[in-house]
């Protein structure tokens, strides 16, 4: 077995670390709040599962399943079968990887199972064993604190992934390198992955926060609507960042792009430049007999000139339409950020401005 279960008594008394059959006995008296967490699925926890707590063989197969599956409610009268999703803290990878939790939830009981650790169900843990307060308030709440501390650890790696971002949207301009677009592949991968997932939970909680199942209380509702407007900020957030990905790799294209076409101008030049001087040496490089400047004595120093001359004008003819930039000051005007005082609502300006306002509208009254 590699289940952890509290007990809390109908008298208020909380039971920590009870063994199968006193499991059985909590769960078949249909009295308090049980709750058990399931790490590691064995066979005798699937035994518990079925014959224990008599749960629906779908729902059970959902489980006890290392598939991922999309988040979803299922209603089987009298438990629900909750699938949800938060972040795999355990993987060491540059790509977030996402974890799934099963939570069966009835009046009196709540069982949750996952294969991997969750920090989210330590923090609940934590708490229980400290004084049982997540469970207090009945099945329906203590479920919403499982979901809404595993929501909420998602919002860390969305943070990371906003400074990554940071980063690459500035190697992207100033140093556009293979590693960059390594980098922005990876980062859109993960937004990927979050919207996989996160989009079918934030459904999920929108159901369980709008009465579709009798379980969960009225008074539990709002709860999970805030759950829900969490999901909405992290999808906000998470499309954000892949819209800026999504920018820093058409910035990172076009860096490249304009690296190629610096290149390609300074080999046009250099070809330009040379192109006249071969001409020059292809025709003196010549071994006809009767060329007049073969037997001019300062023949060797013109054409030396001549190719000097040629080399000073293409460079001049070069620099004046701006394909050369070296001697030129670069003048470079940002507008600065500063807003109209007069544009904003309560300012001195604003007001003065009003009140001459009214003064002029008194005096045309009388």
């Amino acid at each position: 077995m590699s289940f952890v279960s509290y007990y809390l008594t109908p008298d208020g008394d909380l039971s920590l670390s009870l063994s199968e059959e006193e499991t059985r006995a909590a769960f078949e008296s249909g009295q308090g709040l049980l709750w058990v967490d399931i790490t590691e699925m064995t066979e005798g926890d699937v035994k518990l599962l079925d014959q224990g707590f008599h749960f629906h063989q779908l729902a059970i197969e959902d489980a006890i399943s290392p598939d991922q599956h999309p988040s979803k409610v299922d209603d089987f009268d009298d438990h629900l079968l909750l699938i949800v999703h938060g972040i795999n803290y355990m993987a060491e990878t540059d790509i977030v990887e996402t974890a799934e939790l099963a939570i069966f939830l009835g009046n009196n009981f709540v069982v949750s199972v996952h294969n991997l650790p969750l920090h989210s169900i330590d923090a609940i843990r934590s708490q229980v064993d400290n004084n049982g307060r997540p469970m207090r308030q009945g099945a329906y709440f203590l479920t919403h604190a499982i979901i809404d501390t595993l929501v909420d650890n998602v919002l860390p790696t969305i943070d990371r992934m906003s400074e990554m971002t940071d980063d690459v949207e500035e190697n992207a301009i100033r140093r556009p390198q293979q590693a960059t677009l390594e980098a922005i592949l990876k980062l859109k991968r993960s937004t990927l992955r979050i919207h996989r997932v996160m989009s079918p939970q934030r459904d999920v909680l929108n159901r369980l926060s709008r009465g579709d199942y009798p379980i969960i209380k009225e008074e539990a509702r709002i709860f999970y609507r805030d759950i829900y407007d969490h999901l909405i900020r992290i999808e906000d957030m998470n499309q954000a960042i892949r819209d800026r990905a999504d920018n820093a790799l058409a910035t990172y294209l076009s860096s490249m792009a304009n690296r190629q076409n610096e290149t390609m101008r300074v080999l046009s030049m250099v070809a330009t430049i040379f192109l006249p001087l071969t001409l020059l040496a292809g025709i003196y490089g010549m071994n006809f007999e009767n060329m007049p400047e073969l037997s001019w004595p300062w023949g060797y120093f013109a054409v030396l000139g001549v190719i000097a001359a040629v080399i000073l004008v293409l460079l001049w003819w070069f620099w004046a339409r701006n394909w050369i930039t070296w001697g030129r000051r670069q003048a470079v005007r940002i507008t600065s950020l500063v807003v109209d005082p007069e544009k904003l609502i309560g300012s001195a300006e604003s007001l003065a401005k009003l009140k001459d306002w009214y003064k002029k509208k008194a005096e045309f009254c009388e």
